[in-house]
């Protein structure tokens, strides 16, 4: 397998991330007094440390050149520092905050099953599956979308970029449009990290790992679709 196979497999799993019930979230489907669940599970289950998460990659890592990109995505993650102004985990429960639920419930969520197996995931392949792994878990597959390769490709679908306005939660939630600030921050920063993640696997994963990150990818988006099934279970929805 040489880099165009190895970036061609991990274009074709992150193509797949996609989940039958993300149209009820974004269409106003899901009711108000079960949206706080998806929050919740989504803050507890990467948001809140992923930061910490992504760390662990920087930590293993010898190549300081991968250090230092690795290192950037954490500092803008943890502060804010480079975009945002402030911590991202932070400018999330501008969300929940906006829309007036009761923060208190983000201090200690209980992890629905299917999210506690897909975060147990994150931190054994983040802590033990070397910074290959945990890179490509981390800044390809958890950072990234279906669209990845309109990231690499000029000509092939860009990830999508509504008007704030039509942000589903100010759409149908009525979310105040001054707590989009993450959504904000997000757009400014996502397609310098999203080039960088690819640019790593690239040139700085040996030939040889190819199978592993290729074995934790697929992983990751099984894991992350019953994630996604047990969110929406939990929101009352069904195929």
């Amino acid at each position: 397998m040489n880099r165009d196979d190895f970036q061609e497999a991990l274009l074709g799993i992150m193509e797949r991330k996609t989940h039958w019930a993300w149209s009820s979230f974004t269409n106003g489907v899901v009711a108000a007094d079960r949206l706080h669940i998806h929050l919740e599970q989504e803050y507890a289950t990467y948001v809140r440390d992923f930061p910490v998460l992504v760390a662990r990659a920087y930590i293993a890592c010898p190549i300081a050149a991968v250090r230092r990109e690795l290192n950037e995505n954490v500092y803008e993650e943890e502060t804010g520092g480079i975009q945002a102004g402030r911590p991202h985990p932070e400018l999330f429960l501008e969300y929940p905050r906006g829309l007036n639920m009761d923060l208190s419930r983000f201090e200690q969520v209980a992890l629905i099953p299917g999210a506690a197996r897909y975060r147990a995931f994150l931190d054994e392949t983040t802590l033990h599956g070397g910074w290959e792994v945990g890179a490509a878990v981390t800044t390809l597959f958890v950072e990234g979308t279906a669209h990845e390769r309109g990231e690499l490709d000029s000509t092939a679908e860009r990830r999508p970029s509504p008007p704030l306005e039509e942000h589903p939660l100010v759409k149908h939630y009525g979310l105040p449009l001054d707590r989009l600030q993450l959504t904000k921050a997000h757009r400014a920063v996502e397609g310098d990290h999203r080039k960088t993640a690819w640019r790593v696997m690239r040139e700085h994963v040996a030939p040889e790992l190819y199978p592993r990150v290729i074995e934790a990818m697929d992983r990751a988006l099984d894991l992350w679709l019953g994630y996604r099934d047990a969110v929406a279970e939990a929101c009352g929805l069904t195929r």
